[in-house]
């Protein structure tokens, strides 16, 4: 399936910023097998005086860029096509709970989609007495890692509210956890944290996720919105699985992956600094089209 995707990322400022610095993760990924990115853009306003590409250790996407001149807004715009792959439900290979240990201890490197990197405690997800029973408790009839995942990611979806104003993006993973209600980032960050908390490798992927408007009615203008859910390592035989937790699915042709990484604060769209005062609030606005066979261009690495 093909996909226009544009996101554009606005912030603005009670007082001019006299510098800024920023890293952002927005362009979709290009990978191998599950998604390729087409080709895709990234417009930045006002013009920044240093711009930078690279890819970080997860190898996301990341573009820095630095403004040297006074400015009291940003706007970040990203024009992609994307096409994503259809894959059918896995055969269920993974081990028990109990053997993933052995199979992640085998596994001896530490290359980006390492294991190794997904079990620990990272920043924004502790390693919780609580977080690990309630993992526990909804996998004791698994038979399998994956039963396991979606058991925990189905539990969750049960067990809290999705009420968007709830949380914000610094809202702590135990505050979210106690209040039973949050975003797509609180029941992806409470998710790893049940996983890992039981011996399951787990990290955060953000991303859009198409959305159908009601029967009848027409498509808004950005009315898609950006994302995230769980990936967890299954073992060997399976890899590295994608669920999401708020919708209670795996992930499937609808869900457009940015970046990967052990939390969100691997994978913030924009994270910067800034010297200025006051407040400084932000607008997000998303489009996931998918494109018609009468203006799709065919796809060579189809």
């Amino acid at each position: 399936m093909q996909y226009d995707v544009s996101l554009t990322v606005t912030y603005r400022f009670d007082n001019a910023a006299s510098a800024s610095r920023n890293i952002v993760r927005l362009m979709p990924a290009d990978l191998i097998g599950e998604q390729r990115l087409v080709a895709g853009s990234l417009a930045v306003t006002p013009t920044p005086n240093e711009r930078t590409t690279r890819s970080d250790f997860f190898r996301n996407n990341a573009v820095e860029v630095a403004f040297h001149e006074a400015h009291r807004d940003i706007t970040f715009t990203v024009t992609s096509r994307v096409h994503r792959y259809e894959r059918g439900r896995r055969l269920d290979m993974s081990p028990s709970v109990a053997r993933l240990a052995e199979d992640i201890a085998a596994y001896r490197r530490l290359d980006p989609g390492s294991p190794h990197h997904f079990v620990g405690a990272s920043r924004r997800v502790p390693i919780v007495g609580e977080m690990s029973e309630y993992g526990r408790t909804h996998t004791k009839d698994a038979r399998s890692v994956l039963e396991a995942v979606e058991a925990i990611g189905k539990a969750i979806n049960r067990d809290w509210t999705y009420q968007p104003g709830a949380t914000t993006v610094e809202t702590p993973m135990m505050e979210a956890f106690k209040a039973r209600r949050g975003v797509c980032q609180d029941f992806s960050h409470i998710m790893i944290a049940a996983l890992r908390g039981i011996g399951i490798p787990a990290g955060y992927v953000s991303g859009c996720l198409r959305t159908d408007p009601p029967p009848g009615q027409p498509r808004l203008a950005g009315a898609d919105a950006m994302h995230a859910w769980v990936c967890a390592w299954c073992g060997p035989d399976v890899g590295w699985v994608d669920y999401d937790p708020t919708n209670a699915v795996l992930a499937g042709a609808d869900h457009i992956v940015i970046g990967r990484g052990r939390d969100y604060s691997d994978v913030a769209p924009v994270r910067g600094v800034m010297r200025t005062s006051g407040n400084h609030w932000s607008h997000h606005a998303v489009d996931v089209v998918p494109v018609t066979s009468e203006t799709a261009r065919p796809d060579p690495a189809a």
